[in-house]
Order: structure tokens, then sequence, then C-alpha cells
């Protein structure tokens, strides 16, 4: 038998209920890769043995009992560490929140717990989920599998690695401006994020509230799709969910893309795109192509002033949900001064590293008397503009396709000194954010580096089942199955 960290969830799911494996001994194998890769990945900052072991013999005891609760009971899930977890140390890899144990999980950790599934531990992310690159987290740089001197991408790029080399069989990730979808690139894995509102966000730390939404990071489409499946729906502890009836989410996933119209963004394929990644994109048009697929070169133009508006309207909203943390109620404090203004000024300058506080101090002057009109509320019509630029394109094709990232993983410490080149990663995942649509990237071949590139399809709010059925046809047209050296247990032992 296979090493069972490889196998995806699909064949997991198949491996446990025919007996050729248990829930204990899936456990066992992941925890293995774990010990074999953290030195080189540093993918998680906590791992929780005792509870992941009960939950483990907690899946065999129900699966011996003929108890069947779906796809996810007994497979190995990470969680970005921006999602709080009941009695497991949350820090959204800040000092802020250092040592912070909450109190109660959230609603998606609920689910997964429900549903069986076999929590890990947590995963590094950049700091409050803001970054390209997990170089942000205050407790030390993420790594690449496919290549330890480079990034695994961000803000999700615990979660990305974990799932490329086998340290878990899924994660969840958070994505602000494609904080699931360029990682899952980065990394060679599929990262989905939904419709917002889809998902529900309560007890994800926020960051930018109109932006945030948890999805799935996997190995599959078909992973992806069962991931989802567990934890969309509406919850009343959460205002912006959704409150309607979800789609049949696989109703379309094995149909193919024959007649269906799939729309190219051309403003999405020019000046930074990588000729690696634009020769592999290319190549993915012709074979769709050949599959059926009626390929459409569509123009929006305001998707060029999105990346501006995004970096307005999410320090803004960055400025807002932090001035929370301010030394009183939970996480550090520091005493300083004869106030506690002064109290709360040390707290936010010890606790906070430099990416977070200059999107604080950018998003505060966004929102400040004179200047709200000419900065967010500029943002605001700009994001509005996207908003029917996509609506828009959804009239003259089914799905809309671009390359995930640019370019392929960059070598940490690159990007480091430059901001803007930072925040260029995600010019091809920001818009659908702006527009609250669902995307999902799906690896398609590596550079001649070896690193991994990525395919993403976006789709009109609430698609997602044409979303996954393109996805799924570009996963086949494909044939991705290449493996990061980190993922070979004798290489990584």
């Amino acid at each position: 038998m296979s090493d069972p960290a490889d196998f995806t969830i699909a064949e997991a799911a198949r491996a446990l209920r025919s007996g050729e494996t248990t829930a204990a001994a899936l456990l066992k194998a992941v925890r293995r890769r774990v010990t074999m890769t953290e030195a080189d990945l540093h993918a998680y900052l906590t791992i929780d043995a005792e509870g992941a072991e009960a939950s483990a013999a907690a899946a065999d005891e129900a699966f011996a009992r003929g108890e069947d609760r779906g796809s996810l009971q007994g497979i190995p899930i990470a969680l970005k560490d921006n999602m709080v977890t009941r009695g497991v140390e949350t820090t959204a890899s800040s000092q802020i929140l250092a040592g912070w144990i909450p109190p109660y999980d959230a609603s998606v950790v609920t689910k997964l717990r429900d549903a069986g599934a076999v929590i890990i531990g947590k995963t590094n992310l950049d700091e409050f989920a803001m970054g390209s690159s997990t170089e942000n987290s205050a407790y030390g740089t993420s790594r690449n599998p496919w290549d330890p001197e480079r990034v695994p991408g961000g803000s999700s790029g615990g979660s990305a690695a974990a799932v490329a080399v086998g340290s878990a069989l899924a994660a969840l990730g958070s994505d602000t401006g494609g904080s699931i979808r360029q990682p899952a690139s980065l990394c060679g894995v599929v990262g989905m994020k939904p419709t917002y509102g889809l998902v529900s966000r309560y007890g994800l730390i926020a960051f930018a509230s109109s932006l945030d939404q948890i999805g799935p990071i996997t190995r599959s489409v078909d992973d992806a799709l069962a991931v989802l499946e567990t934890i969309a729906g509406h919850d009343p502890e959460d205002a912006t969910s959704f409150r309607g009836e979800l789609p049949d989410f696989g109703s379309q996933v094995d149909r193919g893309v024959d007649g269906l119209r799939i729309g190219v963004v051309s403003e999405l394929l020019g000046e930074g795109t990588e000729p690696a990644v634009a020769d592999a994109f290319g190549a993915m048009l012709e074979r769709l192509e050949g599959a059926g697929a009626e390929i459409r070169e569509l123009s929006l133009p305001s998707t060029a002033y999105a990346l501006s508006a995004y970096y307005l309207i999410a320090p803004a909203e960055c400025s807002a949900n932090l001035a929370r943390f301010d030394g009183v109620r939970y996480g550090l404090r520091v005493d300083g001064g004869e106030t506690v203004e002064d109290m709360m000024g040390a707290t936010r300058a010890a606790g906070f590293g430099p990416e977070v506080t200059r999107r604080i101090l950018l998003g505060t002057y966004a929102l400040s008397a004179g200047y709200y009109d000419a900065f967010y509320g500029q943002a605001q019509k700009v994001r509005t503009l996207v908003i029917e630029d996509f609506k828009q394109a959804y009239q003259q094709a089914d799905v809309l396709v671009t390359p995930t990232s640019p370019t392929t993983a960059f070598t940490v410490g690159e990007r480091t000194d430059d901001p803007l080149a930072m925040y260029l990663s995600d010019i091809c995942t920001i818009p659908s954010n702006l527009s609250g649509d669902p995307g999902i990237s799906v690896p398609i071949g590596v550079d001649d580096a070896g690193l991994p590139i990525g395919f993403q399809v976006l789709a009109p709010a609430l698609a997602e089942p044409v979303m996954f059925r393109v996805a799924k046809a570009v996963e086949g047209l494909a044939g991705f199955d290449a493996r990061p050296t980190l993922a070979n247990s004798e290489g990584a032992a």
C-alpha cells in the first residue's frame, strides 16, 4: 500500500470504509510526514496531538458502529491559525495574541468536528493574513516544499505547504485578496474561494470583513468539493452568511466543458506574467477548446484599478478590525507610561509587525477626516465598477479564466523590501474578492525550475457548480500528478 499521507480525501475515504486502513493509522502516517518535513517547511505553528488522537479514535469507533458522517470522517485536516479553536492556542501569527486560548470554536471548526474530521493543528500564515508569502509571520517564515529556498505564497502559506507535502490531507485557509488561491498555485495544489457569505466567518479573526472568506485547500478538485459541502451553509452567528438555498455544488462536476463559453480576461494576462506561466496558460486554453469549449477574449477595464482599490478598502477595514487588540481584553499587554492610552500604544507597538502596522496606518489615513471621500470613498466606487464589469462579462461567458499568479514561487527575501512587488502577486485574484464571486486555482504544470503553475477559474456568485465543472476538466486535461521532493518519505527523512 502507498503511504496514506499521499492519499487524496477520496482515496482515504475509500480505504477507511473498506477496512484497508483506520483513522488512527491515517493520522499516524500524516504525523510521521509532519515529523519528516517540519524542520524544512515550518508549515505548522501548533500540533494538537492529544485532540487529533481522540478524534481519530472517535472516528474509528463510529466506523465500527456502522456510523458514517460523510466523506471527511477520519480525515486529517489542518486549520489556518486565524480560525479560533477551543482550548488550542490561536495567534493569527501575531505576537499580540501569543498564548491566547479561545473559549469557543469557529463555526467551520464545529462543522468539521461534527463531520468526524481529525484536526491535526494550526498552520502558519502572514500576520493577521496580511501578506503574499508567509514571511510576515511573527513566528518565522514557512517554506515551499518544491524548493525550501522559496516562499509557499500567502497568506495561507502554511496550509498550502502542509497539503502539498502530505502533512495534512486537506486544510482550511482564508482568502481576502487571493490568500487561498495564490499559495495553492505556488505549492501545486487546489485552492478554492467560495462566494462571499457561503461559508460562515464566525470565529475567523477578521482582517477585512467585506472581503474575507474561508475555503478549502486540497489535492484535487473533488476533495475541494467535499470540504466545501461540509463547511458551507447559513450561520445565524454571521450576519453576512448566505440565507438562501445552497446550490448543488457537484451537480455538473463530471460533465466536461463541451458547449461552455470560457472568457479570457485580457487585462490579467500581460506585463508581469512570466513566460512559462503565459505558455502553460495558453496551452490549457487550447486543450479546453479542443474539448469543445468556446474561448472568448473579454475586457474588464476596471480590473486595472482593482489592486489600488483593494489596498485602500482592505487596510481601512483592517484598521477598524484590529482596534480591538488594545492590551485590555485579551492577548499581549505592555505596561508603559502613566495612562491607558500609553499602555495601548506600547502594546500595539510591541505586538504588531511592520506589515500590519503599515496597513493600519494606511487604513486609518484613508478613513480620516478630509481624506475619506478622496480615498476610501473613491475605492468603493471602483469596487462597484469591478462588480459591474464582472456582471457584464458573465453575460458573455459562463466562466472567466486567468493565471492564478503571474509568477511561480519567488525566493525567500526577494520581495520583502518592495511592498508593491509583493502586492502585485495578487493582481489576478483580488478582483473576485472585490466582486464577492467564487474562484478556484488548479495546478496545470511546472516551469523550467520545476515550480508549479496554477490556472484560475472564476464564476458568478453562487455558480460554484459550473466553476467546479470547468476546474475538474482543467485538472483532467492537465494530468498534473507531480509531487514535491519533500513529499517523498525517503527524501523527507
